[in-house]
């Protein structure tokens, strides 16, 4: 890789989070969406889900999920995610029942500016992990790191560690989902990668 690449990947995402197709390949990165269709995401609910200039979008109608039809039990995963101000999102893991997804089945590492709780607002997982003081999603492009092994599990949101090393054993296993619920939601570069 040449140090140009190498210094704006780091910038971008940290070493351990590379951007080129390439060097995703030799590091075990799965790229779960194309930035042309949906295929290899299961819907749950009526969101709109739809592609849009290369990126996951949805916006008004009721609340859903693109769902992964594999399961994870260790994982990390990198995904960018644009939210309005009014937006209720976030990405679920180990989830229970792929069909009936809630913050009491899985794990539910949010995005939600205006949650009337803002301790398990964005950056936080919910009912797991609070956050403060809690990090903005509105109106720009944001980083989502999640990392979970065995019992341990992390969060970054947009570069800040919102989430060390908490431990947590309710949810062992399941799949990934992304999450609408409310106001406008994009989805990009969404990644994972087994550990």
């Amino acid at each position: 890789m040449r140090r140009r690449e190498f210094l704006i990947q780091s910038a971008a995402f940290g070493v351990a989070m590379p951007l080129a197709g390439a060097a995703i390949a030799q590091t075990g990165w799965t790229e779960l969406f194309d930035s042309k269709t949906l295929n290899g995401w299961n819907r749950v609910g009526e969101a709109n889900w739809r592609v849009e200039d290369g990126v996951i979008a949805a916006d008004g109608g009721k609340g859903g999920y693109l769902v992964t039809p594999a399961n994870y039990r260790d994982f990390e995963l990198f995904a960018e995610i644009w939210a309005d101000e009014k937006a209720n999102s976030g990405i679920f893991f180990r989830c229970s029942d792929p069909n009936k997804i809630t913050a009491t089945n899985a794990y539910e590492a949010n995005v939600f500016d205006t949650r009337s709780d803002p301790s398990y607002g964005t950056g936080a997982i919910v009912n797991v992990a609070k956050v403060d003081p809690m990090p903005r999603a509105a109106n720009k492009w944001s980083t989502m790191e999640i990392s979970a092994k065995g019992d341990v599990l992390n969060f970054k949101f947009a570069g800040i560690h919102t989430v060390k090393d908490v431990k947590d054993n309710k949810y062992a296993d399941g799949p990934i989902a992304l999450q609408y619920g409310t106001g406008i939601v994009k989805f990009r570069n969404v990644k994972v990668r087994r550990i």
